[in-house]
């Protein structure tokens, strides 16, 4: 798919992930909508002008996505792409010390991570299959959800993350099936250890150590890095189904 003329909803798109993939997407000229809880998209989507829209959005609510998929087709015209970066995680043994953890714990974060994407896909789709679909060589649509190595690497502590993003991997095949008869494309990307808001709070040390753990490069990864491979996503037509690491070679240890 071009990117050029084409609009993309953004989830988590005000910071991290999702602010590196707002700014690639609109650096090629594509059409951006950015949702996020908080109101720091809106700064950016001020930043960026008349191609970036902001509304705040959470991913979990049925109404909201569809208010955010509405305000694409409003402003643009057209939802031609989705990229989910909205996400949370924590670090919490499933029996600690104060006894089995809080069954709401678990809950968020699956329903966030997993429901959130699996709500933002299919509204996005249902959009998408209303549209028109300029040459045969072009796509209709195309999803980037994002996982994790936590998924494939779970740790100690990471039963809720890597359950969530499992299911994420889980529904990446299902949904691209789906979805083939439509011309919509479906990948996800498991990222390894980058430098995220989830990140920030730890001293600098810590972060240094983290990196580290990467083979090559050992670093930690850059949201940059990310952005560019969902770009390539969205402009190779045979990358389809399929989750792919990017992760400088790192398998989690357990701990």
């Amino acid at each position: 798919m071009e990117i050029a003329g084409k609009t993309f909803l953004v989830t988590g798109g005000s910071s991290g992930l999702g602010a590196a993939c707002v700014r690639e997407l609109a650096g090629a000229g594509g059409n951006v909508v950015i949702l996020d809880i908080g109101e720091h998209g809106s700064a950016l989507a001020s930043e960026l002008g008349k191609n970036a829209r902001f509304t705040r959005t959470d991913v979990t609510s049925d109404e909201q996505v569809q208010a955010a998929v509405d305000v694409a087709v409003k402003e643009f015209g057209a939802l031609n792409g989705a990229i989910n970066c909205a996400g949370v995680a924590t670090a919490e043994r499933a029996v600690g010390k104060e006894g089995p953890q809080p069954l709401a714990h678990f809950t968020k974060v699956v329903t966030i991570n997993l429901i959130g994407t699996f709500n933002v896909a299919r509204l996005a789709a249902a959009q998408m299959m209303k549209q028109s679909v300029s040459g045969p060589d072009e796509d209709r649509g195309v999803i980037v959800c994002t996982a994790s190595v936590a998924a494939f690497d779970g740790q100690i502590g990471q039963a809720a993350y890597a359950a969530s993003k499992g299911g994420v991997v889980g529904l990446t095949l299902p949904l691209a099936r789906e979805f083939a008869s439509q011309q919509i494309r479906v990948c996800s990307i498991a990222p390894g250890i980058f430098d995220t808001p989830m990140l920030a709070g730890l001293p600098e040390a810590a972060r240094e150590s983290l990196g580290k753990q990467t083979p090559y490069p050992a670093r930690l990864g850059r949201p940059a890095e990310y952005a560019a491979l969902a770009r390539h996503i969205i402009e190779n037509r045979m990358l389809n189904g399929e989750t792919i690491r990017l992760d400088g070679a790192i398998r989690l240890a357990p701990r």
